[in-house]
């Protein structure tokens, strides 16, 4: 089908043959075309096709009515391509035959993208290849979750990605990816653009009002005189557009206007599905097929293709709706019910002029399948159409709360919350009504700025009491997370442990709730006991249930070995699941336990995983992990960005140990006032939950900043804690802590020997900067020196920059010079390839490395380039002899 001459697009054109050339170049990448509609990103994308000759090309492309199908839009790029399938690796291939409803089963979606990635450059290995997609505004969000994620890994592999989407347009995955906004045409151009496309001169006033109403988009000019004259003044240019497609409908016979719709219908542009529904209407498919062609509208070949999406979308909306209907109910007929179901309820939905009980029902399973395969977002579609649909008033209650469910599920809360004020609530029973508190209270957690999350919880919480007793409890817990995460700051968790004592059921045996209402009642000593019971209830650890809550509560324990046993059990648990919110929380803590233990080569590689999982997963990295990392290193500029960037997404209110490493950081900096305001802010609103590891802060920048009743509050409630603990790990803190009060030496060696070669480097460094710190103060500059060169040196091996330039410092102070400390291997290298080379030494495959980071095994390769050369090695095994990139013996 003719594309307008590429006039005025050469700034496009630059960027697109610029792609090209890399990806032959085996340099891959991406380019987001986006602008209005008819303003040229078709033609950019031909033109990469044309430019592209030797490249395996595939193709896709949105479908306005087919957003609700999970994946549609990925296994219409990939159809050419799936006889690659049997090369990938089973888990992989197994996730691409579910996804794309070949096979039965549950896929990992940051799998799919990963598979997606192999798939892609396995085909490219003897040739480049360009992914053209068009209508990327109406990808299904499955599918545009996976694009994003192949746009941002092939930069190693020989691929070129072109997507075009319509602005304004709501595709977050999209929007980070490299981009070309195409501007209007210039007068000039539009004018040579009328007379490229006119064979005969035009009249220079007819000309120049064209030029004028179309307002320098293309498609306009060239559809303006089909439209039957000039537009009103205040007509947009699109509207303009869809007059010029509509005037081509005039004088067709109903039988042409009839296929038009079915081919509108359907948005495959599958000719096996379009010919036998229309002969099912009793079209006359040879002479109306003849007739619909002749508009140029449309084209019928090996794919049926619309001119333009538009075009598409003015065929369908001129049908009345009886004819769409007649149009859906042929096309449902025609489709597979075994090889394509989902499609086939969504056709029948369509074609139902009221409510059917049948067609309900089928749409639920075809949510069932859609949630099996990742698409959340067609979940909630689905739903929400089959409660439209439903006859019974039992089931659309019931298959309205699934669809609630499934709308929080898919992040899409305001939606969710309309859906839910449908629901008559004096219809429902206790049990009903509890769920509906449940659901509201997981809209509020989940929508921005919206803190009536806890309260709507309690609220079912206490519907429950006397109704399930056992679930009450948990909804109570529910509601206390909750608080922990959107309400700290505001006292919520203190409500919270109110209205569970004087609200929940009594418990059947000790657990959780009954600890941590303990610990609000009566303190640390009465409630450790219960807490440590909790962590082990019936032989089955707390972290199984409540793996957030879990990791939080560990370090009020002060127990060092209960976090590795966390994190173990996480990764086990997310890589057997497949769950990508474990495996996310599993590397963020251990990030958190190798940053405080010293082992900053496996802190960086962990965070790398976590990024790498969200990235596939289309969230954004979360943030606790990194400002700790960021915080121990000294790093001011990337803690503070780090910072504002949680504060400004919202996630600040999250961030519940924001300023614990706020005050961590500026301690280290030696920037006691502002670690001061930070540790006050970290203590100052609940007793519960990472508030003791902020009170050794507290102390320290208390006594630097001459605030000794500040202080020693805040030693008290910190040896509250960790009497209460009564482990090696809390006296040693709690001993340089009160060192630093009292100026008793026995403090500070009492703090050395419990530290001493313990699991957290970072604290028994930190017991000799303050003791040596103390020893210089007091004039003992001989005894000062063997502690601050320990301080020095376990610092500096525990990747803690800015305490171990204290030691530096006081050092210098003391006449002793110290010798500048040569970079460390993990230094030189992007935490990304921190994550690569760990692997690689301890004998992972590229292709290994290639699927636990969701890189390319390309990506891998030049990684591993970069590396030997950065760390002067020339093979894999060399990469052991950097023992502070790989870890620490201690």
């Amino acid at each position: 089908m003719p594309e307008p001459p590429m006039i005025g697009q050469d700034a496009g054109k630059r960027r697109v043959d610029g792609l090209i050339d890399g990806a032959r170049a085996g340099r891959g990448g991406s380019l987001v075309v986006s602008g209005e509609a008819g303003i040229g990103k078709s033609t950019l994308l031909e033109h990469a096709v044309r430019t592209a000759s030797g490249f395996r090309v595939l193709r896709a492309s949105g479908a306005e009515f087919e957003q609700e199908l999970p994946y549609s839009a990925l296994h219409q790029l990939c159809v050419p391509i799936l006889e690659h399938l049997d090369e990938l690796p089973e888990r992989h291939r197994d996730a691409l035959r579910i996804a794309f409803g070949l096979a039965d089963g549950t896929p990992q979606p940051f799998q799919v993208g990963l598979a997606i990635l192999e798939l892609v450059t396995t085909t490219g290995s003897d040739r480049p290849v360009l992914c053209v997609i068009d209508d990327a505004q109406w990808l299904d969000e499955a599918s545009s979750r996976a694009m994003a994620f192949l746009a941002r890994r092939v930069g190693a592999d020989a691929v070129a990605m072109v997507l075009a989407l319509r602005s304004p347009s709501k595709v977050d995955e999209l929007a980070e990816l490299p981009g070309l906004a195409v501007g209007r045409l210039s007068v000039q151009d539009a004018k040579a653009l009328l007379a490229a496309r006119n064979p005969f001169p035009l009249d220079d006033r007819v000309r120049d009002r064209l030029v004028a109403e179309a307002d320098g988009n293309p498609l306009a000019l060239l559809e303006l005189p089909r439209a039957g004259g000039f537009a009103l003044p205040d007509a947009s240019v699109p509207s303009r557009i869809e007059d010029g497609f509509r005037a081509r409908l005039t004088g067709l016979s109903a039988d042409a206007r009839l296929l038009l719709t079915v081919a509108g219908a359907d948005p495959t542009g599958d000719p096996g599905l379009l010919w036998p529904a229309a002969e099912a209407l009793g079209i006359n498919v040879t002479t109306a097929g003849a007739d619909a062609a002749a508009t140029g509208l449309v084209e019928f070949a090996a794919r049926v293709r619309f001119c333009h999406p538009l075009a598409r979308s003015v065929v369908y909306r001129a049908a009345d709706d009886s004819v769409r209907r007649a149009a859906h109910g042929a096309l449902a007929d025609a489709t597979d019910p075994l090889t394509a179901p989902d499609r086939r309820a969504w056709h029948r939905a369509q074609a139902s002029a009221g409510p059917d009980e049948d067609v309900a029902a089928d749409l639920e399973r075809s949510a069932s399948r859609a949630r099996s395969r990742g698409g959340v977002a067609a979940t909630a579609a689905f739903l929400k159409r089959s409660v439209a649909l439903s006859l019974d008033a039992g089931r659309r209650i019931e298959r309205t709360l699934a669809a609630v469910q499934a709308g929080i599920d898919a992040g899409a809360a305001d939606r969710a919350a309309d859906l839910l004020t449908t629901i008559e609530t004096a219809t429902l029973d206790e049990f009903q009504r509890a769920h509906v508190d449940l659901l509201r209270g997981r809209i509020a957690f989940i929508r921005p700025g919206d803190s009536d999350g806890p309260s709507l919880t309690v609220t079912a919480a206490r519907r429950l009491s006397k109704l399930d007793p056992d679930r009450s409890r948990d909804c109570f817990l529910d509601a206390l997370e909750m608080s922990l995460l959107v309400g700290r700051a505001g006292g919520v968790v203190d409500e919270v442990l109110t209205a569970a004592r004087s609200s929940a059921p009594a418990p059947s045996a000790p657990d959780l709730l009954e600890a941590l209402i303990t610990l609000a009642e009566q303190g640390y000593r009465a409630a450790l006991p219960l807490l440590r019971q909790a962590f082990q209830a019936d032989g089955s650890p707390l972290w199984i249930q409540r793996p957030g809550l879990a990791s939080m509560i560990s370090t009020e324990l002060w127990e060092p070995d209960i976090l590795p046993a966390i994190v173990e059990w996480l990764v086990k648990a997310g890589r057997e699941s497949g769950s990508p919110s474990l495996l996310r929380l599993a590397f963020a803590q251990k990030t958190t336990a190798a940053a405080l233990a010293g082992d900053i080569g496996l802190a960086l590689a962990a965070t790398a995983e976590e990024a790498a999982i969200a990235d596939a997963a289309g969230e954004p990295p979360l943030m606790y992990h990194r400002l700790l990392l960021a915080a121990i290193r000294g790093r001011r500029e990337e803690a503070l960005e780090l910072f504002e960037t949680a504060t400004a997404s919202g996630e600040g209110g999250q961030v519940t140990d924001l300023y614990w490493t706020s005050s961590l950081l500026h301690n280290g900096l030696a920037d006691y006032p502002a670690a001061l305001t930070a540790a006050r802010r970290a203590t100052e609103h609940s007793d519960l939950f990472l508030t003791g590891v902020a009170l050794p802060e507290l102390v320290e920048a208390a006594v630097k900043c001459h605030e000794p009743e500040v202080a020693t509050r805040a030693l008290e409630s910190l040896t509250e804690r960790t009497e209460a603990a009564g482990t090696t790990l809390g006296r040693g803190v709690t001993a340089y802590a009160r060192g630093l009060v009292t100026g008793a030496e026995d403090d500070y060696r009492e703090a050395i020997e419990c530290l001493a070669d313990g699991p957290y480097l970072l604290y028994e460094g930190r017991a000799h900067l303050l003791y040596g710190e103390w020893l210089r103060r007091k004039g003992r500059r001989k005894d000062s020196l063997p502690e601050l060169r320990t301080a020095h040196e376990s610092l500096s091996t525990a990747g803690a920059e800015a305490f171990a330039r204290r030691a530096a410092d006081e050092l210098g102070a003391a006449g002793q010079q110290v010798q500048r400390r040569s970079a460390q291997a993990y230094e030189k290298l992007t935490m990304q390839q921190v994550a690569v080379a760990r692997l690689v030494a301890a004998g992972a495959t590229s292709n290994e490395v290639a699927t636990q980071l969701f890189i390319s095994k390309r990506t891998v390769d030049a990684h591993l380039r970069s590396i030997f050369g950065k760390l002067g090695v020339t093979s894999r095994k060399q990469l052991k002899d950097h023992p502070d990139l790989l870890g620490l013996d201690r």
